[in-house]
């Protein structure tokens, strides 16, 4: 890991303080807020080069703006790190990685590309090609109507090929949700819905015009031959290796493109849980008993989810009645997929099953997944 970040920031040298213009600012002027998030006025300059023009998102890592690119007259996104050390630290690694994703320009990988990086009073400012909205944007906007079936499957197609491509470079994702597969255009149209009940109002969602997607947010990538955290992925696309505390690989990428899958079919996130014992019991009600083997390697910390059995204590264990209601409402991975998907539901249930099995090592790999006749038999 040393090795190839040393190699790359030689090799991608940022701008010194005496390179970059200001845009009239001066260090004494240049203030951060109290958490050490980067502090601005639209129109402002980022350096000579860039012009901000709008707030694209904000997360714990910093702000993504929108600026107008100066010197190659295009929009970009320009992701503005915190002034605090250890996310400094986990920029310069999210850039290794795209350093590396960017290698082979001939492959279509479908990752955001790199356009370079700076530092800039504190913050590492990287600088990605504009892209369009999340589709988790979409969803939000349609009001959480799921995706027509064909759409479902270009998105799922290229997601894998992403996860393929990543894999191959012994590199883990770790946090894929709809939050970080962008569409590559903002174009869209707008088209019928099905009617809300009891309203007599035309219903219409937006679908955008062209189906291309990237894969973005690098920050929590690990190498596959690194000291990994044992919590990672967002809660809801979490697999169950890493509730359980079994170590995880490439395959948790699979189970959360798995659950993605499911979103886009459904319109809602498949595990809606902030709480271990809960999103175990909805697992098992969606997807049948949960592995003796994997519980009786789970780590001390999860024993209490369990009874003496090797099962899950549940539903005795609930927090409320509310959390044994919200496990009831689940269907089954077959009945849930069938009541969103007139056609091709046997064949989409038989790749989901694949991409959420229980067993790490008997889950679908990207390869084997976009091999599945889901995605050739139309």
């Amino acid at each position: 890991m040393e090795e190839l970040r040393t190699r790359k920031r030689i090799r991608y040298a940022p701008l010194t303080d005496r390179q970059a213009d200001r845009g009239g600012a001066s260090p004494a002027r240049r203030k951060d807020d109290p958490d050490g998030h980067f502090v601005f006025e639209l129109g402002e300059n980022l350096t000579h080069r860039y012009k901000i023009l709008s707030k694209l998102g904000e997360g714990t890592f910093g702000r993504v703006l929108e600026c107008w690119d100066r010197e190659r007259q295009e929009y970009v996104a320009i992701k503005v790190i915190r002034s605090k050390s250890k996310y400094r630290e986990a920029a310069m690694i999210e850039i290794d990685v795209l350093n590396r994703l960017s290698e082979n320009k001939d492959c279509q990988s479908h990752c955001v590309q790199i356009r370079r990086w700076f530092d800039y009073y504190d913050h590492i400012c990287i600088v990605f090609e504009k892209l369009g909205p999340s589709l988790f944007d979409y969803l939000k906007r349609n009001k959480y109507q799921p995706f027509p079936l064909e759409l479902v499957r270009e998105f799922g197609r290229q997601l894998l090929e992403s996860v393929e491509y990543m894999h191959g470079m012994n590199l883990i994702h770790t946090d894929l949700k709809p939050e970080n597969i962008l569409m590559t255009s903002s174009d869209f149209v707008q088209v019928p819905a099905k009617k809300r009940k009891y309203s007599d109002d035309t219903n219409f969602k937006l679908l955008p015009k062209s189906s291309a997607i990237k894969l973005i947010d690098f920050g929590s990538t690990a190498f596959d031959n690194t000291n990994r955290s044992s919590i990672v992925s967002t809660r809801h696309y979490r697999a169950p290796e890493v509730i359980l505390g079994l170590g995880w690989s490439y395959p948790c990428d699979i189970w959360s493109a798995g659950c993605i899958l499911v979103e886009l079919c459904s319109g809602e996130a498949l595990f809606q849980t902030h709480e271990n014992l809960e999103h175990l019991a909805m697992m098992e009600q969606v997807l049948g008993r949960i592995p003796e083997r994997m519980i009786r390697n789970a780590s001390q910390s999860v024993s209490k989810y369990f009874k003496r059995s090797h099962r899950l204590n549940w539903p005795e264990g609930a927090e409320s009645r509310e959390s044994i209601k919200a496990v009831k409402r689940l269907d089954r991975l077959k009945d849930m997929v069938a009541r969103y998907v007139d056609q091709s539901s046997e064949c989409l249930t038989d790749l989901l099953r694949g991409l959420l099995e229980y067993e790490p090592s008997k889950r679908l790999t990207a390869k084997e997944a976009l091999n599945h006749p889901f995605f050739h038999d139309q």
